[in-house]
């Protein structure tokens, strides 16, 4: 939780477009100065004249979150360019369309991995000595989505409904690793929202396989044109940071598909009993 966020710096990766872009939007409508990554070069610059213009510095990173040592070396440059780091939004991440998960390829396995879950645990081993170094009140954000919290059936999104949960899982590991101490953690669970995480195929590193084109991504980019902006995201992201709050919800209607996905959990509970008598399992 920060409280006051005029003249503190954030870093956000995947800052090019999207949920990053938004995020990094209205932290510099509160005065936050602001470290833009993206591994997409060409949308950086547009970002920063859009952050530079309501008034805070910002500089811009070309950063593959997939690569630890990038990521150690880009914390180390943000942190010598603009001293104390206050907030780190692990944001990147890449979308992978609907695909029978025994039918994908194993580079498409490690690029969702690399990216989704590798990208945050990067940014969390990275980041966080830095936020706790300078002992002021200090934030981490990282992307997971709805898919985070139950997986949709009929949508073939088990491997980034994987991927997302590990997310969630991360971020509870790290509210556990900093309590006590000025670091909060949030994790942003969204659901539609325009964004280009499926057409991130376009900048896929080459020891993923390289760029590609995926006509179901284009699909499923197409329909999220309907979501929320990033910008009306960045909300919900800014909220969190100043009033210390772990999940970040932006669809409340999403309740429902969230607890028939626990009412499943609850039900091999119940089923459960019977077997657990016979056994002489009472735990």
């Amino acid at each position: 939780m920060i409280k006051d966020l005029k003249g503190k710096t954030a870093v956000v990766t995947g800052a090019g477009s999207g949920i990053g872009r938004g995020i990094a939007h209205r932290l510099a409508e509160r005065g936050v100065n602001i470290a833009l990554a993206d591994i997409d070069a060409g949308q950086l610059d547009a970002v920063k004249a859009e952050v530079e213009a309501k008034g805070v510095t910002a500089r811009t990173y070309v950063l593959d979150v997939s690569d630890r040592a990038a990521v150690y070396a880009a914390a180390d440059a943000m942190e010598r360019d603009f001293g104390k780091l206050h907030i780190v939004c692990n944001n990147a991440g890449v979308g992978y369309p609907g695909r029978p998960l025994d039918q994908t390829p194993d580079n498409d396995i490690d690029w969702v991995f690399g990216v989704n879950v590798f990208g945050v645990m990067n940014g969390i081993k990275a980041f966080t000595p830095k936020l706790r170094a300078h002992g002021e009140e200090a934030h981490m954000v990282n992307t997971a989505s709805t898919a985070g919290l139950q997986s949709r059936p009929g949508m073939h999104h088990g491997l980034y409904s994987a991927s997302k949960m590990a997310v969630v899982a991360l971020s509870q590991g790290l509210a556990e690793a900093v309590d006590g101490s000025k670091v909060g953690v949030s994790v942003l669970c969204p659901q539609a929202v325009d964004t280009e995480i499926y057409r991130s195929h376009r900048v896929r590193p080459d020891r993923f396989g390289g760029a590609t084109v995926m006509p179901e991504g284009q699909v499923i980019a197409a329909a999220l044109k309907q979501g929320l902006s990033g910008d009306q995201v960045g909300l919900f992201v800014v909220h969190a940071i100043e009033h210390g709050e772990f999940f970040i919800l932006t669809h409340p209607g999403f309740r429902t598909r969230v607890a028939e996905w626990h009412q499943r959990v609850m039900d091999g509970f119940d089923a459960a009993v019977g077997i657990a008598d016979e056994v002489g399992v009472h735990a």
